[in-house]
């Protein structure tokens, strides 16, 4: 029973209250999830300033002024900072994201990678949702759009690496509420066709197979519909890149979303009351997912 929401932002005038808004909203579903949590933010200029590549990782033991200084020798001249966010430092760079990506491999071979691009931060931790938020300084987080998710575990540990979102392709992120039954057997074709894992999640499995799909050319949802026909169990997917936001249930729509949309913002989360606080949502359309359906908006 994990809590998901998400904010899609249409006005640009609420860019700045993206953080803020997220946060309240996030902060409604704790109990859904109350093991660990994370967001990914798109556009936030501390993280992801502009013209820079971001990576966001963890580290384990190493602070952010000991990665900073590993990682400036590896790539000097490219203004390279490393912003602490608790559990998750985001390393950016004026460099390109697989630059960036396999410098951090390459200096820090234990760290996980959790997201890169030009614009998503992706944070993640063990703890409350609440104490995880002011962790990361989310409420003054600014930009177009917010993806956040509180887990409960059930088949995996708790741990930053197992925590949603699922960040594997440039500027992609994937939350899940349910759980997959056959992710072992597509597991098993996706590293059979070389993909790595950095956890034992079926989420994790779910986001490998869209950014698959992404990266042989599909657009978001055609990937989600394929995703549909490979994968059994129950599930509510929320999936984002840097200019779509897209939602989907599985067949019997088992498990709970719902959507609001007005002209200046789309918002899903798993029960109304996250939603509840979002300025004009009293005049905003919203619906219930249905079933196998794909519903996506672009920026």
């Amino acid at each position: 029973m994990c809590g998901i929401v998400g904010l899609h932002l249409r006005e640009p005038s609420l860019y700045p209250r993206l953080g803020e808004l997220l946060t309240g909203m996030l902060c409604q579903v704790t109990e859904r999830g109350p093991d660990s949590a994370g967001v990914a933010v798109y556009g936030d200029p501390r993280w992801s300033p502009a013209g820079h590549a971001s990576v966001s990782v963890l580290t384990g033991a190493a602070s952010a002024a000991e990665v900073a200084g590993v990682l400036r020798a590896a790539l000097p001249g490219t203004g390279l900072d490393v912003v602490d966010a608790g559990q998750t430092l985001v390393v950016n760079a004026a460099t390109g994201v697989d630059q960036l990506v396999a410098a951090v491999r390459t200096a820090l071979p234990t760290a996980v990678v959790i997201g890169q691009g030009e614009d998503v931060a992706v944070l993640k931790g063990v703890g409350h949702p609440q104490v995880l938020a002011a962790e990361f300084g989310l409420a003054g987080a600014q930009g177009w759009q917010g993806v956040a998710h509180t887990r409960m575990a059930t088949e995996s540990a708790v741990t930053p690496a197992h925590c949603h979102p699922f960040s594997v392709g440039p500027d992609q992120c994937l939350v899940h509420n349910g759980s997959f039954a056959n992710h072992a057997t597509i597991r098993r074709e996706l590293k059979a066709a070389g993909v790595e894992f950095d956890s034992d999640n079926d989420s994790e499995v779910g986001a490998r197979f869209v950014a698959a799909q992404l990266a042989a050319g599909y657009d978001l949802e055609k990937s989600l519909k394929l995703l549909c026909e490979r994968f059994d169990g129950f599930y509510t997917l929320l999936v984002a890149t840097r200019d779509s936001f897209a939602v989907v249930r599985d067949a019997i729509a088992c498990k709970p979303a719902v959507v609001a949309e007005t002209p200046q913002w789309v918002a899903m989360a798993s029960e109304y009351r996250a939603l509840a606080g979002l300025p004009g949502v009293e005049s905003a359309r919203i619906f219930e997912p249905e079933p196998e359906e794909v519903y996506a908006w672009q920026r």
